[in-house]
């Protein structure tokens, strides 16, 4: 089987039966040796990669500057499954970037613009008044997408879905990528 056409079955049984948000997923970055993982939301399947979307000067952004390697790993306990994907992070198109960015409820979009993410700062009220200041630039105006915000779309090189078993022998399947096809292998638990 299609790693993709897996991957996708089993997203929509997690679309069905999952009780929270089926989209969210650990991203995992590196930076100078040290992993970092935290959590954000798929917004698009492409046929060829799965898409979230960042402010390119937070931390996962910088991270990604650096090092285009990432990792996503969704659960879903409630149909007790895993997927594990490792590939190679590219920056989406402006179009799918802007598009994207135009379906976000406008409060998001001037969050986009009020929050310099990751960067320290003096207090959340700062933060409120910097979201006052970007109300107040655009009021009335639609709200353009900043060039920092974009989406990154990570391409598999390799899949791993794990299904929960009786006793911890649970069932691993791996699809890696080799010369443009899919290698499966089992692996034990």
């Amino acid at each position: 089987m299609n790693p993709f056409k897996k991957f996708n079955m089993w997203f929509n049984l997690a679309k069905k039966n999952h009780p929270f948000d089926h989209t969210a997923f650990a991203l995992g970055t590196e930076d100078k040796g040290v992993p970092h993982i935290r959590m954000v939301l798929l917004k698009l399947i492409l046929e060829d990669g799965f898409v979230f979307f960042t402010n390119l000067n937070s931390n996962k952004g910088s991270h990604f500057r650096r090092n285009k390697k990432l990792s996503m790993c969704f659960y879903w306990e409630s149909i007790h499954k895993q997927i594990r994907v490792i590939g190679t992070g590219r920056i989406v198109d402006n179009k799918t970037s802007d598009d994207y960015f135009n379906t976000r409820p406008r409060g998001s979009q001037i969050g986009a613009w009020a929050s310099d993410q990751s960067s320290q700062i003096k207090s959340y009220s700062y933060l409120k008044q910097r979201e006052i200041k970007f109300e107040k630039r655009f009021k009335g105006l639609s709200v353009p997408r900043p060039e920092y915000w974009v989406g990154i779309k990570i391409e598999p090189k390799e899949f791993e879905f794990w299904q929960q078993g009786d006793y911890r022998l649970h069932n691993r399947e791996v699809y890696s990528l080799k010369k443009k096809v899919w290698k499966r292998k089992i692996l034990s638990p």
